[in-house]
């Protein structure tokens, strides 16, 4: 139970794209297209698309005591741990603070950074508490940092867990009870309320573990408002992200069956629970020594494990690159590269199926792991040294250009690109995309440098304009430092103040 997200449930999501499919992809939506195809980047083994390839260095010896199969797993499912000494240092001498402040912990957690763009954070016992670099680039200052330790702890100390084993256990002997003493309509209208309940328990177990955290985390000197600032900036960058990805957010209206708050509840009672604690002002942020922590650290994907420059794709450590069409975002998530044009007009996915050897292309792509295959489209081709297939498909208002590309013997790689109306501009510009799908050289992998965070001080004339223009972010730089400084658009900066920009 994360501050931020249920990581068993979201987990258990990418897992399934390892088992293959189960079901023809459905090509009438390009939801099922963008989401639900049962499939990934890497071949369909136990290894996640974004496990992280280098084995990390030696830890010091504090460290190295966390050998629980939990935490290898946990650091293997967020793409490695990240070693960031000056960060690591900062974060644990503020769980050093919270320890102290908190009557029910015995010895200070331990922090271990997630090589993660990912905004996340949890804790496991007896005393490791993780979080993401993408959390740590979105948090403004040590007080968002320490509401957010110290609301993970809050689930360990409160006994949150085996509380809410208890629940399904319990919602569980309903539902088989009512399986055999009602009828089918009635026995499934009663595990749907049971689904409601845990649901809504998991969420009271949230709001308890705000309050939790801004407590302890005010006793321990920090700005009991800090917790209220990261809410809303995760909720910003909720937004923005769906809006990226032409997706409508929806932050404000949680699914019934959600197991976190809608954000703004959520913001509304940590600003209560911070009132009551005292007025705006009191606690310290300490804003500047947390900059000075993450001055350097990684931003965004790790070029390793999958970097996006503009409409370029490059994946170091899976050795393939390619050009998506103009005016597509792309998004490198975990079981696949996806990507939508503006509007939400067009879409893609990328992703990779293991195949036998003796199967052909043709036979593969016939094979009925789409809906709505014109057969007779089906052409065998080659792409830059490659064998290929490539074949269209439509349904309802949906069309689809497909390609499948032999990269190793037993290893295909699948393009598939949906429009709503497949005109010869967009089968030129899908094809274009495939046929820029290659195997990358050292030298290209290298050229490919990381984003990292660097920290800029405002002087006179400065303005979110003018720092944005240094973003190397290739999609809306000026709300990408709106969103990591916590700024609203036309806030004027204040002369002399730390910001952090984004730079290659």
């Amino acid at each position: 139970m994360g501050f931020l997200g249920t990581i068993a449930r979201s987990r258990r999501a990418d897992t399934r794209f390892r088992r293959g499919f189960g079901a023809p992809l459905t090509a009438m939506l390009v939801t099922a297209l963008m989401l639900a195809a049962c499939a990934s980047m890497e071949p369909q083994d136990s290894t996640p698309f974004n496990a992280a390839a280098p084995v990390p260095p030696p830890r010091s010896p504090a460290v190295d005591e966390k050998t629980s199969v939990e935490h290898r797993r946990m650091i293997a499912l967020f793409d490695g741990e990240y070693k960031y000494p000056q960060a690591e240092t900062y974060l644990n001498n503020i769980l050093e603070k919270l320890a102290k402040a908190d009557e029910g912990a015995a010895e200070p957690y331990r922090i271990t950074i997630l090589n993660s763009p990912t905004v996340n954070a949890f804790a496991l016992p007896p005393g490791n508490v993780y979080v993401t670099r993408g959390l740590l680039a979105l948090a403004s200052d040590a007080s968002e940092v320490a509401a957010v330790m110290a609301h993970e702890i809050a689930h360990i100390t409160a006994k949150h867990a085996r509380q809410r084993e208890e629940e399904e256990k319990r919602a569980a002997v309903i539902s088989q009870a009512a399986s055999v003493v009602q009828s089918k309509q009635k026995s499934q209208e009663v595990e749907a309320l049971a689904q409601r309940t845990i649901a809504s328990f998991s969420r009271q177990q949230e709001l308890e573990a705000d309050q939790i955290g801004i407590r302890v985390s005010a006793k321990a000197g920090f700005d009991p408002y800090g917790a209220a600032r990261f809410l809303a900036a995760l909720g910003r960058s909720a937004a923005l992200r769906g809006s990226l990805m032409s997706q409508y957010a929806s932050a404000g209206k949680p699914d019934i069956l959600a197991t976190h708050p809608s954000t703004p509840d959520r913001v509304a009672q940590a600003i209560n629970a911070a009132r009551q604690i005292g007025a705006p002002g009191i606690g310290k942020t300490d804003r500047a020594p947390y900059l000075a922590a993450i001055d350097g650290m990684t931003f965004g994907d790790d070029p390793a494990e999958g970097a996006i420059r503009g409409n370029k794709f490059l994946h170091g450590r899976l050795g393939f690159a390619l050009i998506a069409p103009e005016g597509f975002v792309l998004e490198n998530a975990s079981q696949a590269l996806l990507g939508i044009k503006a509007g939400g007009a067009e879409a893609l996915r990328v992703d990779s199926v293991s195949v036998p050897q003796s199967t052909s292309l043709k036979a593969y792509i016939a094979s009925g792991w789409i809906d709505g295959l014109n057969d007779s489209s089906i052409e065998t081709t080659e792409i830059n040294g490659m064998p290929a297939a490539t074949a269209t498909a439509s349904a309802g208002e949906w069309s689809f250009l497909l390609a499948v590309i032999r990269f190793e013997p037993e290893r295909i790689y699948r393009l598939i690109f949906a429009t709503r109306v497949l005109t010869d501009d967009a089968k030129t510009r899908f094809r274009s995309s495939i046929e820029s799908f290659h195997r990358v050289s050292a030298d290209e992998v290298k050229a490919v440098r990381p984003l990292r965070i660097a920290i800029g001080t405002a002087k006179p004339g400065d303005s979110a304009e003018t720092f944005a223009a240094r973003m190397a972010m290739p999609d809306r730089p000026l709300d990408y430092f709106l969103l990591i400084n916590s700024l609203t658009r036309g806030e004027t900066l204040q002369r002399g103040e730390r910001y952090k920009i984004v730079v290659e």
